[in-house]
């Protein structure tokens, strides 16, 4: 995948590539490499990648973003059938094609700016007509009974086959073809009024590009969790009704509603750097009760946006402030609309001005660190806020395969503080090294809850080293000597202790087996099922249930049926998802459990395994 070329629709790449010949579709993985490694120049809305000295692929982006196939131009002789317009769209990126969202305008009701998925909901409830396959939902016998369209159902089943396929083949096998089947369906599914679906397989798209091309902001983790995402909406909503249905659903929008006068002090900010080839700054404020909301700036482009974005003005009202500055200061909205999640809306009846700041030890802020740390990880486990507002101690780093992070102590718990992006452009990493040499004192944090068996996050936010007055964005400030205490000395990194390692041993077996399906596919498990002894472990550990859907993952890798002549027949991929799926639901609620149990013992001095322990063995 190239953040040289614009973003391209999925249903263009959908296209462009079903309308290649087989011999050519066989190739396009060698013309998306070797295109992919040509030079891009932008001119405007254009952008033109030389194929060869007398051939080049020129892509049309007017706002940015490619949105037809016309849009794509070769200048070979066998244009427009040819492999570079396919390869083109294959290596860029993969546009969202959710519209922009949009408070709802002056005069307007509270749910104007809703998705069409959500107007269909409304419809069903208020008695219409059935609606089509475009969204909505069918009205059934009773009351309240809502069940998809049929026209869902078949889109969910797409988006489940094209995802089975990409777990068949694994990341490494999942070559453009399959790629531009998932992107189809995820298409398919928008059209369809499905929009969770449709997001959450681009997704899965986006992660399988970024591992193919070795991309260093790729994750095996977050490919898997998009994965699961998307197999498990498709799996269920066929069979949802009422409110899980509007749930699997979602909005292509979120809707943003009046919230009249608001009055922020800003907290901190943070870049973003997504793996769709998206980057900008979010600057996190809270109001005087405490509540959460965010001003945000994204948009397609690499780090240098990410950094650049922090500089720019915030777009709420007249307002000059930049999101560097607003994370120190405060603002004064009248008018202002807010979405479910948050984010502050930019209509033009939006009135904003600069107001003074607060200081993270002084009201209001202050009360964000009074929340017991637990309170705040159960309240992210359970679908709130994920940021937790901490205060600890740097007591050491530890070595980890991903990186060193810090070791710190927080009220008697010992947590693992990494960096929020490893990518070198960002300060991330080098500023945690700075803070391991910071000394011990206490100092306030903001960081991002990682879900797992033991206490850690992702630092983002911290006070400054020698000035508890001041703070530093850990992915925008770049962090010097000269702001460490006299004598600072960073220390040595240390191995992860043993004790962790097998505290981590039982869910680690049944994760590497999700992850190798994920990156490998089936033709890995299939492989190992024969000489692992996982199972029988996990069983001698307690995790019964783990060790039964660990057993059906290989088993269902493992069957190939062949037909009279000895051939192997075509693969049950569907059985296969569903074993896996199983298999990264469970890894998923157990680490959960775990997570808060963690948080919880250690808050209270308990060595206890509690009620995670239970929660792990199943019946």
């Amino acid at each position: 995948m190239s953040q040289d070329l614009p973003p391209v629709a999925p249903s263009v790449t959908a296209e462009l590539v079903a309308a290649l010949t087989p011999r050519l579709r066989k190739r396009l993985d060698a013309g998306v490499a070797k295109l992919a490694a040509r030079p891009a120049a932008r001119e405007g809305d254009t952008v033109r990648i030389a194929v060869d000295d007398e051939t080049d692929v020129v892509l049309h982006a007017p706002g940015g973003t490619v949105t037809g196939v016309d849009a794509i131009r070769c200048g070979c002789l066998l244009a427009p059938g040819c492999l570079h317009r396919a390869a083109a769209a294959s290596a860029a990126p993969v546009a969202d094609e959710t519209p922009a969202p949009e408070p709802a305008a002056a005069g307007e009701p509270a749910g104007a700016a809703e998705a069409p998925a959500s107007r269909g909901e409304a419809g069903a409830q208020e008695g219409a007509k059935p609606a089509d396959h475009t969204g909505g939902a069918v009205a059934g016998p009773g009351p309240g009974f809502e069940a998809a369209t049929a026209g869902q159902r078949a889109a969910a089943r797409a988006v489940f086959d094209a995802a089975a396929a990409v777990l068949e083949a694994g990341a490494d096998g999942a070559g453009a073809v399959l790629q531009a089947e998932l992107l189809r369906a995820a298409h398919t599914a928008r059209l369809a009024g499905l929009p969770r679906a449709g997001a959450a397989a681009v997704s899965v798209v986006t992660g399988v590009r970024a591992a193919r091309s070795a991309d260093p902001g790729h994750r095996l983790a977050d490919l898997a969790g998009s994965l699961a995402d998307t197999l498990g909406t498709a799996h269920r909503l066929p069979h949802a009704t009422g409110p899980e249905l509007a749930k699997l659903r979602g909005r292509a929008r979120q809707p943003y509603r009046p919230d009249g006068s608001l009055r922020l002090y800003g907290l901190f900010c943070e870049p973003v750097l997504t793996a769709t080839g998206y980057a900008g700054a979010v600057t996190w404020t809270a109001d005087a009760d405490g509540r959460l909301y965010t001003v945000s700036d994204v948009a397609p482009g690499g780090p240098a946006r990410a950094t650049g974005a922090a500089d720019r003005a915030v777009r709420i009202g007249d307002t000059a402030l930049t999101h560097r500055e607003l994370s120190r200061a405060g603002l004064a909205v009248s008018g202002a609309t807010v979405s479910p999640t948050g984010r502050l809306g930019a209509g033009a009846g939006v009135r904003a001005v600069r107001a003074p700041g607060a200081a993270w030890r002084a009201e209001p802020l202050d009360r964000l660190w009074a929340v017991p740390a637990a309170e705040q990880v159960a309240r992210a486990l359970d679908g709130g806020q994920d940021l937790l507002f901490l205060e600890v101690a740097v007591t050491g780093t530890v070595r980890e395969a991903a990186g060193d992070c810090l070791l710190a102590d927080c009220a008697g718990l010992t947590l693992r503080l990494a960096a929020a992006h490893d990518d070198p452009a960002l300060p991330c990493r080098d500023n945690l090294r700075l803070l391991a040499a910071a000394g011990a004192g206490r100092r306030r944090i903001v960081a991002r809850l990682v879900p797992g068996p033991s206490p850690r996050a992702l630092l983002l936010a911290t006070e400054h080293p020698c000035d508890p007055g001041a703070r530093v964005d850990l992915g925008l400030d770049r962090l010097q000597r000269a702001d460490l205490p006299a004598g600072a000395v960073a220390p040595q990194a240390a191995n992860a202790p043993a004790g962790d390692r097998d505290a981590a041993a039982p869910l680690h077996l049944l994760r590497r087996r999700v992850h190798q399906a994920v990156s490998g596919g089936r033709r890995v498990l299939a492989l190992a099922g024969g000489e692992s002894g996982d199972g029988a472990r996990l069983r001698r550990l307690g995790l019964v249930t783990g060790a039964g859907l660990l057993d059906g993952l290989h088993a269902a890798a493992a069957d190939r049926s062949r037909d009279a002549f000895g051939r192997l027949l075509p693969a049950d991929t569907g059985r296969f998802a569903r074993a896996w799926l199983a298999a990264a639901v469970y890894l998923d609620t157990v680490e959960r459990a775990l997570c808060a149990n963690a948080w919880e013992t250690a808050a209270a001095g308990v060595s206890s395994p509690g009620p995670a322990r239970s929660a792990a063995a199943g019946p």
